[in-house]
């Protein structure tokens, strides 16, 4: 089987699109690159295709290599049989691959090792044969020094033969099978931790039971995370029923009459399924779970990223943040259009200093020096008593407020990139200004913060750790490049995540732009030190330049299309400026009179569409939201009573609504919206403004249970 029959059998792509996505992966072009560029090749391909085809070409090579690692291995054991060497090059599934090497793996001395070396493998294996019923007296012919009696003789026999069956292909698969779909995970409370304050978050599994394959992600990792805090042990097992069934079942397959060997044959069968098969298997089943679970909290974890990095931006506007406190107070900074730090000062309008009026004045002022045109408020501590503080103001202009979130701001202002951007100021200026440019662009400025600090996942910290950062890396990179960058404005971490670009590369164009000033055409880039053709092909259409000299220098479309543009106008009678954004003419345009070898009908029709709207930003525009002004904090929620709210994280369970204090809420996914819905993204996104009717409020627990069916 090659790379490509597997990649196919495994998706059902067409056998060319996935050799030509093979190919470009192989010459190093980036997945965004190649789904938006490359459209032609792949037919048509989209990012999650393109990802699953990357993922499944290095799952084929992983096999490759297990397979010449484990034929290297039994080859130095002089025990390959044509037989054994056929069955392994003919497998491709791995959990097959390591049964076939199970009897050759190296290991602990088992007790099966110590029958061997006592001389009882032939013994074992006459007993195996079942054509011998006088047992003892065969047995006697092993007694020796090692081996005081017929019993220690046969027992050492069945200790060979539970160790066979424990390596016979067929029954770990049929045992395999059972537990992948009737296996019981069961958890009992330790009792020293019962009454513990930490322990009554998992209560619910103090003593629980239920199918492992049909038991939620979230639950089977809460339960996960209550055993590795020592609050419960887990096992996981089968019902009697069912196990009496396997072994039914291992006995019809190995004893074939009802003679002495029988006997023997049946012990070795419930040793080895004690000992051996049910310890192997059912860790393999809460492995297999386990996985499954990963996989969904990390799907859940990229998507809730996903949406937050794509939350609409207010765009270029002078903005007044503020980190909301109490004791401490507010700490205010101004910023420019760019996000770059005007001014900044600390007030204290509420208690214990209570300087309000002051504090008014000082933001007045502030609004009519800097020129502010919206105002960030961060929505944790003293969030809503600031924010009815704002509103009290009477500015000379009209100004919009905006609550935003925080998540990471800390984390943010303590990083090295915080210390490189803001040097000269201490952590909690830092972490105003995050609030206030996570306002103008969201993506900008959340790229600087690692994913999992963001506060939008489940169970992060119980997941596959290096397979979490893999999927979020690639919704960063996915994120930024479905929006493009302003090359003349973007960071460095902005940066790092361009198609084709990555760290270095983004530090070097970093100092280029300090050095040489505003980037004026993209085929400047090419002048950045180190950054080569390659790199130029892969970044190029994802930087956009505004005004600069060619307007096709802030669009989607690439370099390498730009001759095929200006064919176009030719042909039009028009000049490139009058051609980009003029619909009325770009409707004249024949795109089949433009297909060559180098560019097919999807590239073409892609280069219209976007000539219609350069430079277009996918996000939706940022809007202003209130929450319920009577609502400050837990105990002004009352059951009965319908509030605004924002979506603030979503889990496979149900989705969390900020509804203006402390606490969020929670909507089960059953009360998402009237009928059955099988995914929460179905019906709600990240940061969705929604109204909700609070079901029931848990002041001492601080839970607050709601619905959106209203």
């Amino acid at each position: 089987m090659t790379n490509i029959q597997y990649i196919h059998n495994h998706t059902q792509i067409a056998v060319k699109s996935i050799e030509n996505t093979v190919q470009l992966l192989n010459e190093d072009c980036t997945i965004p690159f190649i789904a938006r560029y490359r459209k032609d090749q792949t037919g048509n391909l989209d990012e999650v295709q393109i990802e699953q085809i990357a993922k499944l070409n290095k799952q084929f090579d992983d096999i490759v290599k297990r397979k010449e690692s484990i034929l290297k291995s039994i080859e130095e054991q002089n025990a390959l049989s044509p037989e054994l060497k056929s069955k392994i090059e003919n497998s491709f599934d791995l959990q097959e691959l390591e049964d076939l090497y199970l009897p050759y793996k190296k290991r602990k001395k088992t007790r099966a090792d110590v029958a061997r070396e006592k001389g009882l493998e032939p013994l074992a294996k006459i007993i195996m044969a079942q054509k011998n019923d006088d047992l003892d007296y065969l047995a006697s012919k092993y007694l020796n020094d090692n081996v005081a009696n017929e019993e220690e003789a046969l027992q050492g026999a069945r200790d060979i033969i539970a160790e066979w069956i424990n390596e016979n292909i067929f029954i770990r698969k049929t045992l395999r099978r059972t537990f992948q779909k009737k296996a019981i995970v069961e958890t009992k409370v330790v009792k020293t931790k019962k009454e513990e304050e930490e322990a009554q978050k998992f209560s619910q599994y103090f003593d629980w039971n239920e199918n492992l394959a049909k038991a939620p992600s979230h639950r089977l990792l809460a339960m996960l995370r209550a055993e590795n805090e020592g609050i419960i042990k887990l096992k996981i097992t089968l019902l009697d029923e069912d196990k009496d069934e396997l072994l039914r079942f291992m006995d019809k397959n190995l004893i074939k009459n009802e003679g002495d060997s029988a006997y023997h044959i049946e012990k070795a069968i419930d040793d080895s399924y004690k000992r051996l098969l049910e310890p192997a298997i059912s860790n393999e089943a809460l492995q297999e779970a386990k996985t499954k679970a990963d996989i969904k909290a990390i799907d859940v974890f990229s998507e809730n990223l996903r949406q937050l990095l794509l939350a609409p931006p207010l765009g270029e506007k002078r903005i007044l943040a503020i980190d909301p406190g109490y004791r401490t107070g507010c700490k205010v900074v101004c910023l420019d259009e760019k996000g770059d730090l005007l001014y900044n000062e600390t007030i204290y309008p509420h208690a214990p200093q209570n300087e309000t009026a002051m504090a008014m004045k000082k933001i007045k002022s502030m609004v009519n020096a800097y020129n502010i045109e919206a105002i960030s408020i961060g929505n944790g501590t003293a969030s809503r008593e600031t924010e009815f503080f704002i509103k009290k103001i009477a500015f000379d202009k009209p100004v919009q407020v905006f609550v935003v979130s925080e998540a990471g701001a800390s984390v943010y202002s303590a990083s090295k990139i915080a210390r490189e951007e803001f040097g000269n100021y201490d952590v909690t200026v830092r972490g105003a200004v995050s609030i206030g440019r996570r306002l103008s662009d969201p993506l900008a400025e959340l790229v600087k913060i690692d994913p999992k600090s963001i506060g939008v996942g489940q169970y992060q910290h119980d997941v596959d750790q290096s397979k979490l950062k893999e999927e979020l890396d690639n919704t960063v990179i996915s994120c930024v490049n479905s929006v493009g960058i302003n090359i003349n404005t973007a960071s460095k971490s902005l940066l790092s995540y361009v198609s084709g670009i990555g760290e270095k590369m983004a530090e070097n164009i970093v100092n280029f732009r300090t050095e040489n000033g505003a980037f004026q055409d993209r085929n400047q880039l090419k002048k950045v030190p180190r950054l080569g053709e390659k790199a130029f092909q892969q970044a190029a259409a994802f930087i956009r330049i505004k005004e600069g000299k060619n307007p096709l220098d802030n669009s989607a479309v690439h370099p390498e299309s730009y001759k095929k543009v200006e064919k176009m106008a030719k042909d039009l009678g028009i000049s490139l400026t009058d051609l980009v954004a003029n619909k009325d003419q770009i409707a004249k345009i024949n795109p089949e009179k433009y297909i060559d070898e180098t560019i097919g009908i999807l590239g073409i029709k892609d280069i219209l569409k976007e000539l219609e709207k350069p430079g277009l930003d996918p996000r939706k525009a940022a809007k202003v939201f209130e929450f319920d002004p009577n609502v400050r904090t837990i105990n002004d929620v009352r059951a009965g009573m319908i509030l605004p709210g924002i979506v603030n994280n979503i889990t496979a369970f149900g989705c969390f609504v900020d509804i203006g204090i402390k606490e969020s809420g929670l909507v089960h996914i059953s009360q998402l919206k009237e009928g059955y819905v099988s995914d929460v993204n179905e019906v709600v996104k990240m940061h969705q403004h929604v109204q909700v009717k609070v079901v029931e409020v848990d002041e001492a627990r601080k839970r607050i249970q709601l619905t959106m069916v209203l």
